[in-house]
């Protein structure tokens, strides 16, 4: 679970957009940039290199 202040503070790095956070998947999505940052223990990975490029239907949600 991700604290929802944090998440309110959080941007996407690449594209500096807002994040929804997929609780089942533990991911920040961005829709701006098409990333999907892991989430680690609780602890948001906010790294490019570290992101997955997310799918067509995901960005469409």
């Amino acid at each position: 679970m991700i604290d929802e202040k944090l998440l309110a503070i959080l941007v996407c790095p690449v594209s500096k957009a807002a994040l929804v956070y997929d609780e089942a998947k533990q991911e920040l999505l961005c829709k701006a940039s098409g990333l999907a940052y892991p989430v680690r223990d609780g602890i948001p990975v906010m790294l490019e290199e570290e992101a997955r490029p997310m799918t067509e239907e995901e960005k469409s949600r």
